[in-house]
Order: structure tokens, then sequence, then C-alpha cells
């Protein structure tokens, strides 16, 4: 199959590579770019661990092709952490609330909690539950994953104000 070079932005850095037009863009990321943070959980929508951001919108990745993706800015689990390796307020509300229990759905459940901070900075637990309620855990039955984001909230206004 012949294939199609496409350009977009990954983490803040440019990518370009000559993609299938068949590929999907969680199997782009996984096997073109070695960011293997987005998980292959349904490949059908269903439960959100492939989860990335893709020009402020939140996408599971299993569902569009690598080039529809092109001229994207995309960020994945593997950019929301500083340069540093300071966490972002996202995963450090998950390992201090206790949000993950196997891991499978964090990376694609912290990109949704991020865009929807993106969207509404002060969020109720029923505005979180159902921010979240296309991403699916199997493991913590969601009370600590909703705690994780509401600390995630709160530290994120202290440093907005600090600013």
């Amino acid at each position: 199959m012949a294939k199609r070079l496409i350009s977009l932005t990954v983490n803040g850095e440019t990518v370009e590579r000559a993609v299938e037009s068949r590929t999907l863009l969680i199997h782009f990321l996984r096997e073109e770019l070695a960011l293997k943070g987005a998980h292959i959980g349904c490949e059908t929508s269903h439960c959100g661990a492939c989860t990335v951001d893709i020009d402020g919108r939140s996408v599971k990745s299993c569902t569009i092709f690598a080039v529809q993706a092109e001229g994207a800015s995309i960020r994945t689990i593997e950019g929301m952490a500083e340069a540093d390796g300071t966490l972002h307020a996202l995963q450090e509300g998950f390992r201090q609330e206790h949000g993950l229990q196997c891991g499978y759905c964090t990376p694609g459940m912290i990109m949704r909690a991020y865009r929807l901070l993106q969207e509404n900075p002060d969020p109720t637990d029923d505005e979180i539950r159902m921010g979240i309620a296309g991403n699916l855990c199997r493991c913590t039955g969601y009370q600590n994953i909703v705690k994780a984001i509401r600390h995630a909230a709160s530290k994120m206004q202290v440093r907005e104000a600090a600013e």
C-alpha cells in the first residue's frame, strides 16, 4: 500500500513520517514514535485507554487514522510532565489520591481529565464523573479517580493564582 507523508506536532516536537492511509493514530503513536503511554484497550472507542489531546479536544486515538491528524498538535501522557521530570498536577493527584490500581486506564483517564480541567477548572464531583464517563476503569470504582482530579484542579488553581 502506498504511504503518505504526514507532519504533526507531538508533545511539542514536529514529527514527519510516511504512513499507510489505514494506520490508526494509536498504532502510529505506539509503533512509529515509541510512545507507549496510550493503551490499546478495545479499538472500538468504548474504553478510552487510548485518549490523547488533539488540538484542544480529547480524542480516542483508536478512532482516527494518522493521516487525519495531519497538521495537528497532539499531547500524549508522555508530554504531561515538565522537562525536568516534575509531574503534572494530574499525575501527582493520581499518585497522591490512589487514583489507579492496575494503571491500564490511567494515561487515557489523565488525558481526558486534562481536557476537562482546561474546559472547567473547578468542576463538581458530578461534573468530573460526567467528564470522564467515556473512560472506563475496571479496578478502582472511580471514587479515588474523582478525588485525584479534584486534587489536581485545586493545585492548578493555586498555581494559576500564584502566577
